[in-house]
């Protein structure tokens, strides 16, 4: 079998193993929209009232879409690892073609689908729902290749903690207890100014801070993070894609050899 034709089968059997499992289906599709209803729709926004969610409802597109960008490659891909080991199928796979990298190039394209079609359906629901200020153009093309590496930076990060965890709740564990702090403290839902300044810095360092800035310039009419020497939105959304997609090779990388040969 070609490399493409083993990547190919492995996609089919990720994208079926995806679709049987209901519980995967709808936090997938399913838990963004009831976030997106609760704060976007029930609670809403107040602009220039202080506190969390006092930014244009706008603002908050990116925290949105990273909630299905992060919480679901690493979620599912841990998973994986965990069913594999307790199916031995690590050990049957180093028995033929498969490479490590081709798994885990397999299983990140079933994840970009799916959340590609997840994110699609965020965003319409925030365009059409919360009354969101968007900028509407060819730049917006520009969010594929976004939701692309970050969905493979997490799916890397994903291999690591499934290689780390012992257990498929050891997965969730783990999953959760990193996925939570990085969504809350990545400029998506929380905005620099409510962190204290000697921890603003420290934010620079999650992936998902890079994600939802570049998310936000291409998206978001008011810039509200400026860089300096660059005053173009589009400019400075692809600055933080550059970031993104160094992050995303690290990751992907490391998470390769995080894959066993065996089990």
């Amino acid at each position: 079998m070609s490399r493409l034709g083993r990547i190919g089968s492995e996609c089919r059997a990720g994208a079926k193993a995806f679709l049987r499992r209901r519980t995967a289906v709808f936090f997938t599709f399913f838990f963004p929209v009831i976030i997106v209803l609760i704060f976007g729709v029930l609670v809403g926004t107040q602009p220039t009232g202080g506190g969390l969610f006092a930014e244009p409802p706008g603002y908050y597109l990116p925290g949105y879409l990273a909630v299905v960008v992060l919480f679901t490659p690493l979620s599912r891909v841990g998973s994986e690892f965990a069913r594999h080991r307790e199916g031995s199928r690590f050990e049957k796979l180093a028995t033929t073609p498969l490479r490590r990298w081709e798994w885990l190039l397999a299983h990140t394209l079933v994840n970009v689908l799916v959340i590609g079609a997840a994110s699609l359906l965020i965003f319409g629901l925030v365009v059409a729902l919360v009354d969101a200020n968007i900028a509407v153009g060819p730049h917006l093309l520009l969010l594929i290749p976004f939701v692309a590496l970050g969905v493979a930076l997490f799916c890397g990060l994903g291999a690591i903690l499934g290689r780390l965890a012992d257990s498929q709740d050891g997965v969730i564990a783990a999953s959760n207890s990193v996925a939570l702090p990085l969504l809350f403290l990545s400029e998506t839902f929380v905005t620099p100014e409510l962190l204290p300044a000697w921890f603003r810095p420290i934010t620079n360092l999650s992936p998902l801070t890079y994600f939802a800035r570049g998310v936000r310039y291409l998206t978001y009419e008011r810039v509200s993070v400026p860089v300096v020497g660059a005053t173009d939105p589009t400019t400075l959304a692809l600055a933080n894609l550059a970031v993104l997609g160094v992050l995303a090779a690290v990751f992907f990388v490391a998470g390769t050899y995080a894959v066993p040969r065996t089990d």
